[in-house]
């Protein structure tokens, strides 16, 4: 990395003009004689090829090294609430023992809360080296200053090379802060990791809209920090011994101190999530009319399934946002996912490519949802969808 200097001794209205005329950006800004770049810059170097020769120069950055064998070990946040472990948990252990394989490292989960000491003991029943468990009155509520204060003590104390958390709620409005706090790097809704000899995190998520898929890491940096949606990774299944133990930790009370009080918690009713479902029934962009969900709630309805839908269907207001799968909406990993005239971009797919079985139904034999799919049928869903519900009642089965 680098950056641009400029030599404002060399400066004169003349040359000042010059280089904010050659810059295509508008990057650079005159204030009293003196010239500064800012954020539109795009470090093109017209303006030193172009410009007067020396007024504008590249330096190149020296860059920090860091001491990785210092820091060792995965790391994972338990997501709860009120002590109940949220599924994405497991499968972050799951990877976390993945990936520490790779390395011979220790896994390590960060357990924060009040009342949580007994719960700890279920993590132990899933090849967790060590639970450092933060129990206290002051951490019953989810607070965001306390909590990146234990998170932070957790790091200092145990210096681990990787820490994994799950891309909730709690867990996108954690990460970044803690993140922060180390001035290290965090990629959001990762989709695939992996880890190199080196110790470096191999994060991978959809850029530009999906439309590739970028590998990040973060060689001079430590830890490096990551979040993963639900129903990415694979859990491991749970033994009947338990192994590793239990580290209570203590922090300054001060440390704990938080500008947020909360008066009263609302339990929000517990929603039947597309996320939890075994068999999801996708509705598409070829569905032509609101009326026409019924067909598709039918089938889901006959299978025991749910319904979801793709980005269109949800701007045209026939279904809740709930319902959309894909990047900016649910990941799912069901048992069976029968599409429904769904084209299969890169956005819907990422949200839903872990299913165990995908049924595909287009019209179109070129359809990017057959590059995904392991069984697909080529047909107008309005001939195809109508037969399976028929089958099915006479049957008991698809076909």
């Amino acid at each position: 990395m680098g950056k641009l200097m400029i030599n404002q001794s060399m400066l004169n209205d003349k040359i000042i003009k010059e280089l904010i005329d050659i810059c295509p950006f508008k990057a650079f800004e005159e204030n009293n004689g003196e010239l500064s770049i800012n954020a539109a810059c795009k470090m093109c170097k017209l303006c030193i090829k172009k410009g007067p020769e020396g007024v504008v120069e590249f330096v190149e950055e020296e860059v920090k090294t860091i001491d990785k064998s210092k820091w060792r070990g995965i790391a994972v946040y338990v997501d709860h609430m009120d002590g109940e472990i949220h599924p994405v948990t497991f499968e972050l252990i799951g990877k976390a023992r993945e990936l520490a394989g790779k390395i011979n490292h220790p896994v390590y989960a960060v357990f924060i809360g009040g009342d949580i000491e007994k719960k700890a003991e279920e993590l132990l029943h899933y090849g967790i080296d060590e639970v450092f468990v933060y129990d206290d009155n002051e951490l019953k509520d989810f607070k965001i200053e306390p909590y990146t204060a234990a998170f932070e003590d957790f790091i200092n104390r145990v210096k681990p090379s990787s820490v994994l958390v799950g891309a909730t709620t709690i867990g996108r409005s954690l990460a970044p802060r803690v993140a922060a706090r180390f001035r290290t790097g965090l990629t959001a809704d990762c989709t695939v990791l992996d880890m190199k000899e080196n110790t470096d995190l191999v994060q991978i998520r959809p850029a530009f809209g999906g439309n590739i898929m970028a590998q990040i890491i973060t060689p001079n940096n430590r830890p490096q920090f990551c979040t993963v949606r639900y129903k990415i990774m694979d859990a491991p299944e749970r033994t009947k011994e338990k192994s590793g133990r239990i580290n209570l930790c203590n922090i300054d009370k001060e440390e704990l101190h938080s500008d947020i009080n909360v008066l009263k918690v609302t339990k929000k009713e517990k929603e039947v999530s597309i996320s939890e479902a075994d068999v999801i029934v996708v509705a598409g962009r070829a569905i032509k009319s609101e009326k026409d969900m019924d067909m598709i709630k039918e089938l889901a309805d006959l299978l025991g399934g749910q319904v979801a839908v793709t980005r269109p269907l949800i701007e045209a207001g026939w279904a809740d946002a709930k319902k959309q799968i894909g990047l900016s909406g649910r990941t799912v990993k069901p048992k069976l996912i029968i599409t429904c005239g769904v084209s299969g971009s890169v956005q819907f797919v990422a949200g839903m490519n872990n299913s165990e079985q995908i049924f595909a139904i287009n019209k179109d034999p070129n359809s990017s949802i057959f590059d995904v799919a392991h069984y697909g049928i080529v047909g107008d869903l309005y001939e195809i969808v109508p037969k399976l519900i028929e089958n099915i009642k006479e049957h008991g089965r698809l076909a």
